[in-house]
This record gives C-alpha cells, sequence and structure tokens, in this order.
C-alpha cells in the first residue's frame, strides 16, 4: 500500500487542474483513469461531438449556397474523413492534458480500475491483472457518467448506437431511430441529418424539451420539423427486434394504436447515469442517492470528511463546466481557505443545435411558480439586422425580467450564435445591469449584440 496526499478517481474537467493545483502545493497525488485522461468531455463528449457537428454546419452551408448567389455543384459527405478530422481533434486535446499532468513530478497516473477495499483506501486493478493500493486523506471522486440503456424488450438482441460509438460508423445511416429527445439526441439527429440520413425521434413524454419554457421548446421542434427530423411524441415503446430485411423494427404504441417504425440504425439516447456502481462506496459509508449519484454538501463534500464529490457523479445539472467549477469550489476552499459554495451558483449551458439554443437563469414558467413579478422581453432573430443580412434568421431572443428591479432574472435564445449572445446577458446578471442600462446602451452595428437594444424596448411596447 503506498500512502499519498490526495487521490483522484477519474479525469474529467474537474481532475487535471486539481491534480495540478495540489502538486503545485507540494501534495503527493495519484490520479486515477480506467479509459482515457481528459474524461468525456474530450474523448466522448463535447470535443468529438462539436467538431461533427461543425462539419455538419458545413454541409448544410454549402447546400444553401444558392441562397447566397453562388453554386457549389453537388455535395458529397465523406463520413470517415469527418470522423478522421474529429479524432484528430480529440488526440491533440488529450495529449495537451496529458502532458500537463506528466510534467508535474508530485502527480503518478495509474491506469486502471479504482474500487474502494477500505474508507480511504483505493484499489486500482490494472488491465493486465495487477493490482495496486493506495491510501490518502485526500479523496476527489470525479467518475463521470455513462449512457444509460433502458429495459425495453429486444434491445439486447439488435446492435444499438450510444452518442459514444455513433461517432465511430464508417457509413451514413440510411434511417436512424433514436429513443430519447433530449439535447444529445437532438444534436445528434440533426448532424446524421445533415449527413444524408433520414431520421426519426422517439420519446415517451408527449412534453418535448421540458426544462425549457413551452415557447422555447415548440421552437426549437419547429426548426428541426422543417429541416427534416420526423418527431413521434407520447409515444410507449413496446419492443425491438431484427425485421425480415434485418432492419431495426421498433414497436410502438401511440394514441391507443400499434404501429412499427423500421430503420436501418437505432441510437439510445435516454440519459446518462454515474458510474459509481463499481466503486464499493458502501465500504466507506458514503451516501448516494436511488440514482447512484453521490450526495455532497454546498462544498462538496460527501458525508464522509475527506471524500469529495465532482462531475456528473453527483447531482445536479451535469455540464463540463459545471464540473470545472466544482474544481475552484475544492481547491479554493481547501487551498486558499475561501469559503465557496455551489448555492445560487449560474449553470448556462448550450445545445449545439443549429441554430444554438442557449440558457441561464430561471424560465418564465419557474418565475410563476415563484409568484416572481416579471416581464418578458422577447425579440425574434429574423427582426435583427445581422440576422437578416446573414441569412440566420430562426428562433428568438427571450429574457426574464423583474418588473420591480429591472433585473435579468433568466436568459433563452434559440439562435445563430445563441451561446455568445447569452453570456453577454450572464454578464449583465453578474453585474446587476439593468434591462434599461442595456436598452440605452450602445452596441457596434450591425452587430449581433446590436439586438440587445431592440429586445429590452420591446418591454415597453
Amino acid at each position: 500500500m503506498q500512502q499519498c496526499d490526495a487521490i483522484i478517481i477519474g479525469s474529467g474537467q474537474a481532475a487535471t487542474p486539481l491534480a495540478i493545483q495540489l502538486a503545485h502545493k507540494g501534495k503527493k497525488v495519484v490520479l486515477i483513469e480506467k479509459n482515457e485522461i481528459g474524461g468525456t468531455c474530450i474523448n466522448w463528449g463535447c470535443t468529438p461531438t462539436k467538431t461533427m457537428v461543425a462539419s455538419a454546419k458545413n454541409i448544410y452551408q454549402a447546400k444553401r449556397s444558392g441562397e447566397y448567389g453562388f453554386s457549389t455543384g453537388a455535395v458529397s459527405v465523406d463520413l470517415p474523413a469527418i470522423i478522421a478530422r474529429k479524432n484528430k481533434v480529440v488526440t491533440m486535446f488529450r495529449s495537451g492534458g496529458e502532458k500537463r499532468l506528466q510534467n508535474e513530478k508530485n502527480i503518478e497516473i495509474v491506469s486502471g480500475e479504482a474500487a474502494f477495499s477500505a474508507s480511504k483506501v483505493v484499489k486500482v486493478k490494472g488491465s493486465d491483472g495487477s493490482v495496486k493500493e493506495y491510501k490518502a486523506d485526500l479523496i476527489f471522486i470525479n467518475a463521470g457518467a455513462t449512457t444509460i440503456i433502458p429495459e425495453i424488450r429486444g434491445l439486447s438482441s439488435v446492435p444499438y448506437l450510444t452518442s459514444t460509438t455513433i461517432m465511430e460508423l464508417a457509413e451514413i445511416p440510411e434511417h436512424l431511430i433514436i429513443i430519447g429527445a433530449g439535447y444529445i439526441a437532438l444534436e445528434f439527429g440533426q448532424m446524421f441529418l445533415r449527413f444524408g440520413s433520414k431520421v426519426t425521434i422517439l420519446q415517451p413524454s408527449q412534453r418535448f424539451l421540458p426544462k425549457e419554457d413551452p415557447d422555447v421548446a415548440d421552437e426549437m421542434k419547429k426548426i428541426l420539423s422543417e429541416e427534416g427530423i420526423e418527431f413521434k411524441l407520447g409515444v410507449k415503446l413496446q419492443g425491438v427486434q431484427l425485421s425480415a430485411s434485418k432492419k431495426i423494427a421498433v414497436s410502438v404504441t401511440a394514441e391507443g394504436k400499434d404501429f412499427e417504425i423500421e430503420g436501418t440504425h437505432l441510437l439510445i439516447a435516454t440519459g446518462r447515469s454515474p458510474n459509481t456502481h463499481s466503486l464499493n462506496l458502501d465500504i466507506t459509508g458514503v451516501i448516494t442517492d436511488d440514482k447512484g449519484f453521490i450526495k455532497v454538501n454546498d462544498r462538496l463534500e460527501t458525508n464522509v470528511p475527506g471524500i469529495y464529490a465532482l462531475g456528473d457523479v453527483k447531482p445536479g445539472p451535469a455540464f463540463t463546466h459545471i464540473s470545472y467549477n466544482d474544481y475552484l469550489v475544492v481547491s479554493k476552499n481547501l487551498l486558499e481557505n475561501a469559503s465557496m459554495t455551489i448555492q445560487d451558483r449560474f449553470v448556462p449551458y448550450c445545445v449545439f443545435t443549429d441554430p444554438e439554443l442557449a440558457r441561464v437563469g430561471i424560465t418564465e414558467e419557474e418565475a410563476q411558480r415563484k409568484g416572481i413579478s416579471y416581464k418578458i422581453a422577447k425579440l425574434p432573430m429574423a427582426y435583427i439586422a445581422r440576422g437578416i443580412e446573414t441569412g440566420e434568421t430562426r428562433g428568438f431572443m427571450k429574457v426574464v425580467v423583474d418588473a420591480n428591479t429591472k433585473l435579468i432574472l433568466g436568459v433563452a435564445i434559440i439562435g445563430f450564435g445563441a451561446g455568445e449572445l447569452m453570456s453577454l446577458l450572464q454578464i449583465a446578471m453578474l453585474g446587476k445591469v439593468t434591462s434599461d442600462q442595456l436598452k440605452d446602451n450602445i452596441f457596434a452595428h450591425p452587430a449581433w449584440s446590436e439586438s440587445i437594444n431592440n429586445l429590452f424596448m420591446s418591454l415597453n411596447e
């Protein structure tokens, strides 16, 4: 058994900077990773998907060339080339993280699967069958999450894809069926539609994007439907099987009628679950909820002093930037004697469909539930000069404003560059800038940010 100062399980977005900060303070750190350095974001999440989304966007734009007064001719799609470009970007990001860690003399990178063998002891089993044990007073669990595979009759007998394996396809699906209609499903659905697939999205719930206001969800569904995605909401999945033609047949019930949807490929996009089942947490006494997420306090410490959970293994929003902020909370509290908490922090996010969906703060529905006196500022992207000039007029901007203080409470934007516009308004929220101040401010013409003037003018209409 080797003694160290800190053990970090998993190398996600909280882990690498945390390991380096601890090492800089002279602490001996053991970083355990069973797959690839960088975690989900770099290897199977943000980096690869957004790289492929960029290819799909350019394919779409090339096909729109006539709208802009020129012709590209026929557009062909080379999926292996798209995947090769994706792999190149992923390798670049991953190797950068690996080098940063390897250059630190106080960090030992251990490859293998981690599990607790005692309260503050972690056993690591390598791929070669070797076993090592490490003991530390500080342990940080950053093990991430994995795709939930739902219990659907016959699913185990058919080939299906996950958000990881779909990015390694050698050929474009003729007809991609997606079970689940969340953000991951939308990104992949539009991506493969633009690559040339027919796409059908199935969802048991009748309400689309339930975390968004209905008008926001309806606008996103309208945009994707007009582009060609077929949505079937409120369907009950009965089973999956191979048809006589060796295609995948999904049996569903909707509005009292049974029918089959037949496709060539099936993507499971029904959410993610924490990678905690193999950690032997019961040995430590660390408490999890009924879904396996590790319970933490406002400073990300578990019920066992000295054991922390960061990123997707704890309840709450599962975003890369939240994992990174978890690192800041823990490192500043432990190493700088700060008193940071996760209470009331902003949770911005962006869905990289085209156009993007970006949001921060509360929705209109949340404002109603909380009994807040509010006003809504809303502006279609088709009313923005830059949108008209660039041919990017889909979507709208929507802001929830406190009727009394005129402070911004929430932002939802569907449109070109929505993530950047949302971030501008998030900065205004941080600085407690009022809607009147934004309405009367000078923004460069004809930048997208100029829309902020007209957006808040709508409050007075």
